[in-house]
């Protein structure tokens, strides 16, 4: 299972990603994400299922086209979203995923950083070991 760490970066914040595969970095990276966006995760609740499949250029372009579409998500649809089952495929340029969430419930979801866009500033999607790491900063 994945690990996210949030870490500063003068006005944009970093998340730092150790994870088992390229399918649990993205799930952990959209994890991360929304434990920025929001102060407690856990009240996301998985009421509507939808599907979200993307292709780029390289894996580590696809991890921040992958926080974006999540990004346009909560702004267009103004929803947040908790759980992430992620398929990435075996060159890394694509992925398929099922997201689950809900509509913001102001009286529920206390939102914490308003974040504008994933940037390639930084960027790290490396293998390490029997594992991988990430990192990508989030501008807020």
């Amino acid at each position: 299972m994945g690990r996210v760490e949030v870490f500063d970066h003068t006005a944009d914040l970093g998340l730092r990603i150790e994870a088992d595969d390229l399918d649990d970095v993205f799930r952990t990276a959209a994890e991360g994400l929304f434990d920025v966006v929001t102060a407690d995760r856990s009240t996301i609740e998985p009421r509507e299922e939808e599907i979200v499949e993307l292709g780029s250029d390289s894996p580590a372009h696809l991890l921040v086209d992958w926080l974006n579409e999540l990004i346009f998500r909560i702004e267009t649809r103004h929803a947040l979203y908790g759980r992430f089952d992620v398929s990435v495929a075996p060159d890394g340029r694509s992925l398929t995923a099922t997201i689950a969430g809900e509509p913001i419930d102001p009286d529920r979801h206390v939102l914490d950083h308003e974040v504008k866009a994933a940037t390639y500033h930084g960027l790290v999607l490396e293998p390490a070991g029997d594992s991988w790491r990430a990192e990508v900063i989030v501008d807020i």
